[in-house]
């Protein structure tokens, strides 16, 4: 890997793991939401606290980040884009300034498709939504939203796009394994269900 990548993909994680989920709850008065719900810094855990503006905002800033790591990236070949955006997707996951306990990585994940698929997107969305809509998970829409995507991208996207996502979507499962447990279990909470 060149200087070039590596520099890449420490830009990229340097602008996913700024925490906004936590910024935005305490900006905003509501404390730590790491100790609400499910100690989660992500949008789902941020509705949580009863305030669907903040999640929703948390949600575009968590997305925008990934999105803008490409982007901001890309200007230097294709390879630099795909290498910022897994950067992104990992900072959010392990941020240095929060003892590398982030959040599961869905907003960013989708902001980094966006950057670099956008069609696909619009599948990860409607997929989300869907199941979302039908089950009241969701943990449940992402983990069927993260299948869905790398297939879509094998048909409509480049290899290394595909690839990538292939990988991405495998750390996502697992980082969701204790939400699969509580979801065979039955005791998953619901989406709009105060922590």
């Amino acid at each position: 890997m060149s200087y070039g990548l590596i520099l890449a993909l420490l830009f990229g994680y340097l602008l996913g793991s700024i925490p906004f989920g936590l910024l935005v709850t305490r900006a905003a008065g509501l404390g730590d939401v790491r100790k609400i719900g499910s100690g989660n810094i992500g949008a789902t855990n941020v509705l949580r606290t009863g305030n669907k503006g903040l999640a929703v905002a948390t949600l575009l800033l968590d997305a925008l980040k990934g999105t803008a790591a490409v982007l901001i990236a890309a200007r230097f070949g294709p390879d630099f884009g795909l290498w910022a955006g897994f950067g992104a997707f990992l900072g959010h996951l392990f941020p240095a300034w929060l003892g590398f306990k982030g959040g599961k990585g869905i907003a960013t994940y989708l902001g980094v498709l966006i950057g670099l698929a956008w069609q696909v997107a619009l599948i990860f969305a409607v997929v989300w939504l869907a199941v979302a809509f039908l089950f009241r998970y969701s943990s449940l829409a992402a983990l069927v939203a993260a299948v869905v995507v790398p297939i879509a991208l094998y048909f409509l996207s480049t290899p290394q796009i595909a690839g990538l996502f292939a990988v991405m979507s495998l750390i996502a499962i697992i980082k969701h394994r204790a939400n699969i447990s509580r979801l065979l279990a039955g005791t998953e909470g619901k989406i709009g269900a105060k922590g």
